[in-house]
């Protein structure tokens, strides 16, 4: 199992930025597909941005693509999100997560294909 830890969220104007980290310890990080997720006031989570465990690919939800921009430092253990021209939207608590499967290689990133989740991370975004 492995264990992630998201730290960086905060409170911001519109327009502003902010970049979340998450550490992982456990299992070869390096190895797992990571994604973050978010979860609104009141609302379902959803989905944010995923890459894979190796390779150039990444995916966002249409709602942050050219907004948002995902990366990973594997000799860090880190993986990153860095959000630009935040929404008040954009308010939501935001998990990262490590895929289930190990060396996955798919494009599939729904919540439930993920195993292992962090505490969360507040983001709040004022108009």
């Amino acid at each position: 199992q492995v264990q992630l830890a998201e730290s960086g969220g905060g409170a911001v104007q519109a327009g502003g930025s902010l970049r979340l980290s998450c550490v992982a310890s456990g299992r070869s990080f390096d190895n797992y597909a990571m994604g973050w997720f978010r979860q609104p006031p009141g609302k379902q989570y959803e989905f944010v941005a995923a890459l894979p465990w190796i390779g150039s690919g990444r995916y966002y939800a249409d709602s942050v693509k050219g907004r948002f921009v995902i990366s990973r430092d594997n000799a860090e253990n880190t993986l990153y999100l860095q959000m630009n021209n935040l929404k008040p939207e954009d308010t939501a608590v935001y998990y990262c997560a490590a895929h289930r499967e190990r060396f996955y290689t798919g494009r599939s990133f729904r919540e439930s294909d993920f195993g292992s989740w962090g505490q969360g991370t507040q983001v709040t975004v004022s108009s």
